[in-house]
């Protein structure tokens, strides 16, 4: 019986949207997170009956066929690339990014990432890097006895070190961009990766054309909304309830031509 089939994809395809669901949930306090969303599609088609055909030799043309769905599969997990909140954190280096673009990390074996979480600090050589320690790109360091960071929304970076009332500029943040950011491999501890997706980065400043602008002291926050992440939780689930309620209908379906044939 087909149904059995059939609303065992279903079910798998639930099963996928909630695990979607909960790795959005679970991050929805992480720094840049964007949430993901599951896309299904049909199946192929089985044909019973071919429409636009004769129905015999010389005879009229069947005007509806008969095409009997085989299930749904998982087309995609799309990330949704829009703008967080920003939560006012007072760190001179913690940055966020309002508009698009992604900040460029070194990550191992000197392969550039990306990245919208700006939580960044200094190593002790003084280069600005990430939580996990890669270097931000292009390499800036802060010099000792710094007293003072100063970024503003173009991305120059200014400092001013002790026994010196001047500010002075020591590097410039540069920004890239995709044409499809949803095309972005995501790597985990906040990076992407490029792929033939989602096309070679484009390298700017920020506040040009296209480019997002530098909030300095402030994160973007995850952009999940939790009332509508619970609201979908419940779809997914309502959607693999039934599902199941087509498996116990096809059983008991089964079992009645089973007895009859006792």
């Amino acid at each position: 019986m087909k149904a059995l089939a059939i609303a065992a994809t279903g079910m798998n395809a639930q099963q996928t949207n909630l695990e979607v669901i909960a790795n959005n949930i679970a991050n929805v306090n992480t720094t840049g997170f964007k949430r993901a969303r599951a896309e299904f599609s049909d199946l192929l088609y089985q044909v019973e009956r071919v429409a636009g055909v004769p129905n015999r030799a010389n005879e009229n043309i069947v005007p509806e066929g008969s095409h009997i769905g085989l299930g749904v599969r998982t087309a995609a997990v799309r990330e949704i690339h829009l703008q967080g909140a920003l939560n006012s954190t007072n760190n001179q280096l913690d940055l966020a990014l309002t508009g698009e673009g992604f900040f460029q990390i070194e990550g191992a074996g000197g392969v550039t990432h990306y990245t919208r979480a700006g939580s960044f600090n200094t190593n002790a050589e003084g280069q600005i890097v990430t939580v996990d320690g890669y270097n931000v790109q292009p390499d800036i360091v802060i010099p000792e006895n710094t007293v003072d960071i100063s970024i503003n929304e173009s991305g120059q970076v200014y400092v001013r070190v002790a026994d010196q009332t001047e500010m002075q500029e020591i590097g410039q943040l540069t920004l890239a961009t995709f044409s499809n950011n949803a095309g972005l491999k995501p790597l985990g501890g906040n990076l992407y990766a490029e792929t033939e997706a989602s096309g070679p980065a484009v390298v700017g400043v920020p506040g040009d054309p296209g480019f997002a602008t530098v909030r300095q002291g402030y994160l973007e926050q995850s952009n999940v909304d939790p009332v509508r992440e619970i609201t979908e939780l419940i779809a997914a689930q309502r959607g693999y309830e039934m599902n199941s309620k087509v498996i116990q209908a096809s059983d008991q379906m089964l079992a009645t031509v089973s007895n009859g044939l006792r």
